[in-house]
């Protein structure tokens, strides 16, 4: 694994899919992440944060002061961050691949 991609955890995964399918006309802020994937700001921020330190994301604060609540900071992928997440995904399903012939398989039916 490349040393610049981050830990590919559930959280991790999450933000980053709600910031991939995001667009340039309806970029999301910071609590919108939260709500699409469903996790609290105390997960989200710091993996927005590390996200922008090694370049996969930037952000940016809205222009104008809108009346009744703070500016937000929109999130977008980087062209780099799309690569490398590419990369990343594919490196992670070749390593499930190579562990599943020693992964038990669990029969489902009904109890005897």
């Amino acid at each position: 694994m490349s040393s610049n991609w981050p830990r590919l955890t559930q959280p991790t995964l999450a933000v980053l899919d709600v910031l991939t399918h995001a667009s340039d006309e309806d970029p999301v802020y910071g609590l919108r992440v939260c709500d699409e994937a469903d996790l609290g700001p105390g997960t989200v921020y710091p993996i927005l944060e590390r996200l922008a330190e090694i370049g996969w994301i930037e952000s940016w604060q809205e222009a104008e002061q809108p009346s009744g609540r703070p500016r937000r900071r929109y999130y977008r992928m980087t062209g780099v961050g799309r690569l490398q997440l590419a990369e990343a995904r594919a490196a992670r399903a070749a390593r499930r691949r190579r562990w599943a012939p020693f992964t038990p398989k669990v029969e489902s039916g009904g109890a005897s």
